[in-house]
């Protein structure tokens, strides 16, 4: 007995290291979602519902979580994803026992009704990265940003999804405060071209990823004179949204692209299982932010140059300092190539020199 001991506190402590291996590059973020989105076999009717084989054929995504991943959301959202040569189409469903809105106005702040969000960035450098908003009505906000929020971006608000095609479907009465509703389903079709430079190609990321994430904001309403409103304090101050999304973010915040989940598009048939595994400099990458972000904060050299251990591996972020700015980087060990975040934010990936 005693012997079986030993050998089970041996394994009990060979386990922990192990966890402990294995958590350490998740510490300050949780690992973002994935979903593979399959090559659409069928044509499709926008129209709010899912009912083209297409649809029927793709896969639910998991459920959305407060944005803090934490807390279960009040109301249950999740969302489908497919494409073919000349759109990345998206459903969602979103149950709402009260759906209202009254934004009809395009490119007005649609999140001041319960809406539906659609962040996209393509080469995950976190800049240069694009925005859709729609309520239950169907007004569309659809921006683009150079950087995040925290970078000081420019935001182009009037910028547009060229040839997009969008619908509401209503599983329940619009503006009504007198039934309960079941909910409502938002049906996007988002052409290719969008990404496209001027006098480019279209390029398809077929078995490739995207950055993305998903976003539901909803409110506390009262009725004023019979209709939706959303809800205020005593003060007369609005009362917080809520914001439910597909990849938790950690903190209430969108505008941190890094935190973002990963969408593959599979060349295969609905029905096959495509294997996709988060690359593992990704992982560095994560950890790079982090540092990004406290560096940012502090000013401190001593939070960046830390080794840690990732994926089994030792890592040694460097900070190198410019006239002009600095420079958070890391060599990695899986691909031998340099990962590196300017001051202002961007993530880029060169050879393998260090300077």
């Amino acid at each position: 007995m005693k012997a079986n001991k030993a050998v089970l506190r041996r394994m009990f402590w060979s386990a922990c290291a192990m966890l402990l291996i294995v958590t350490t590059h998740t510490f300050g973020q949780s690992v973002p979602r994935t979903y593979v989105a399959y090559k659409a076999i069928g044509d499709f009717v926008i129209d709010g519902r899912a009912e083209e084989v297409p649809w029927q054929a793709a896969q639910w995504s998991d459920k959305y979580i407060d944005i803090e991943g934490t807390k279960a959301p009040k109301y249950a959202t999740r969302m489908k994803m497919t494409w073919d040569d000349r759109y990345l189409y998206l459903f969602a469903e979103l149950k709402e026992p009260h759906i209202w809105g009254d934004l009809k106005q395009k490119d007005t702040i649609i999140f001041y009704n319960n809406d539906f969000e659609i962040f996209i960035d393509p080469d995950g450098d976190t800049h240069n990265y694009y925005e859709f908003e729609m309520n239950a009505l169907n007004t569309i906000w659809d921006l683009f940003l150079s950087k995040p929020y925290r970078n000081h971006g420019k935001i182009l608000g009037g910028w547009d999804f060229k040839g997009l095609k969008s619908a509401v479907h209503h599983d329940g009465s619009l503006n009504d405060p007198s039934d309960v509703d079941e909910g409502w389903s938002v049906e996007v079709a988002i052409p290719w071209s969008f990404d496209t430079a001027p006098g480019g190609t279209t390029q398809v990321p077929e078995n490739e990823f995207w950055r993305m994430n998903f976003s539901r904001v909803n409110w506390d309403f009262d009725l004023v004179d019979g209709k939706y409103a959303r809800k205020k304090d005593q003060q007369g101050t609005f009362l917080p949204e809520y914001n439910w999304v597909w990849s938790p973010q950690g903190v209430i915040n969108m505008h941190e692209p890094e935190h973002w989940g990963y969408v593959y598009f599979s060349t295969d048939e609905p029905g096959n299982e495509t294997s996709f595994e988060i690359p593992k400099d990704e992982h560095l990458k994560w950890y790079l932010y982090e540092l990004f972000r406290a560096y940012s904060k502090s000013g401190e050299a001593k939070m960046v140059e830390q080794e840690k251990i990732i994926l089994n591996r030792v890592i040694s972020p460097k900070l190198s300092k410019y006239a002009y700015g600095w420079t958070i980087w890391v060599k990695s060990p899986f691909t031998n190539q340099k990962l590196s975040i300017k001051e202002d934010g961007k993530f880029e990936v060169s050879d393998n020199e260090q300077r």
